[in-house]
């Protein structure tokens, strides 16, 4: 996560997204992943990926949704004119479709 930070704040987004990703997909039972989802909102949104920050925010929203970093990505989305769904057929989109929803095909 450190170092996902490190390069967000510098706006290194694609490497910061990299590693928010890992913590997503590696470590998922820590308690940083809804931080990693925040963050990954934050960066997508930097790169103009709406769909991928909108998906991110959706998966946030499902399984987090009483944690301050939800509320923090809700408000963040709905400045951008946004609200957290899943959408287009992103490893996030595929995340969502698998785990929430359900559908493995």
């Amino acid at each position: 996560m450190e170092v996902g930070r490190y390069y967000l704040k510098r706006a290194h987004f694609v490497p910061a997204i990299n590693r928010f990703r890992r913590v997503i997909e590696d470590f998922s039972t820590t308690s940083q992943v809804p931080e990693a989802l925040h963050r990954l909102v934050e960066a997508n949104l930097s790169l103009g990926l709406i769909d991928e920050a909108q998906t991110a925010g959706a998966i946030l929203g499902y399984n987090y949704k009483s944690t301050e970093w939800y509320e923090r990505t809700f408000e963040l989305l709905k400045s951008e004119g946004l609200k957290p769904k899943s959408s287009g057929n992103s490893w996030l989109s595929q995340i969502y479709r698998q785990v929430i929803k359900g559908q493995w095909l």
